[in-house]
């Protein structure tokens, strides 16, 4: 298969067989390896896609990086969108962590015939609470963030990860303190403020492509009260499936309970 200039650009890769293809897209500070424990027993059934979004420190490009241009997700989506277009899919499953989720959220609303599932992982629409929603969040806290992403990048990397991943796991916490640190307080900084600030609540009624909501039983981010909003909200069909582990990272910390719900959802 030919590598075209977009795969290119951003890192893509396209590995394992099968009829079907399934997009892995990793969130904020992360990149591409972040589903490296999953693919193995992926490969066996699916025609995978990876790639590594303009902002990781995987990308040899991010210096490119435009924080005005990415300040919202809909650039995100639209190039998502060039991506698969250029790649000639016609019809995917799209696996989103953290905010990659509600990326292909507005992607799917954009071109809905791509979409054949969303897979949400450890996603959610606002982190800031307000009256009547429960983002786990107040909007001090996320200032105070701000001012040690500035500050202190190194330390608070650092200690995003550990609290982030799961300090019960120290490798899978290393490998995301990694990809902080490559990804760089020039782009965390600016990328903080777009995602921990935004708020999609509104688009969710407008998403009909079927969805299966992954949250873990305890996610510093995301309060459990956040996949019943979505699940509530979602106009398409959508489930809930809760993990048995802690952090925001189920695919690192859970792999084997992960692999088996993405079976059970895909092949029922």
């Amino acid at each position: 298969m030919v590598i075209l200039d977009l795969l290119r650009n951003m890192n893509g890769r396209i590995i394992g067989s099968g009829k079907e293809t399934i997009i892995l897209a990793h969130g904020y500070g992360g990149d591409q390896s972040i589903w490296d424990k999953i693919l193995p027993k992926l490969c066996e059934s699916y025609k995978i896609v990876l790639f590594d979004w303009c902002f990781s420190g995987a990308n040899l490009l991010k210096h490119h990086f435009d924080a005005e241009k990415y300040s919202s997700y809909e650039p995100f989506a639209d190039d998502l969108i060039a991506l698969v277009d250029e790649m000639k899919l016609e019809s995917f499953i799209f696996v989103g962590h953290s905010m990659s989720g509600i990326i292909g959220c507005i992607a799917s609303i954009k071109r809905p015939t791509l979409f054949k599932r969303l897979i949400l992982v450890s996603s959610s629409p606002r982190f800031i609470n307000v009256e009547d929603y429960e983002g786990g969040f107040d909007i001090a806290e996320m200032e105070e963030m701000f001012r040690n992403i500035e500050e202190k990048y190194d330390v608070w990397s650092s200690n995003f990860a550990s609290i982030a991943v799961d300090p019960s796991d120290p490798p899978s916490v290393d490998k995301f303190d990694k990809c902080l640190k490559r990804m760089g307080v020039e782009i965390a900084l600016p990328l903080a403020k777009s995602v921990f600030l935004s708020d999609y609540r509104h688009i969710l009624d407008k998403v009909i492509t079927p969805c299966t909501i992954i949250q873990t039983k305890v996610d510093f981010a995301v309060p459990n009260s956040v996949p019943t909003f979505m699940h509530n909200t979602i106009k398409g069909e959508s489930t809930v499936e809760i993990i048995n582990t802690n952090g925001h990272f189920p695919q690192l910390t859970a792999h084997q309970e992960f692999l088996n719900v993405i079976h059970r959802v895909l092949t029922s």
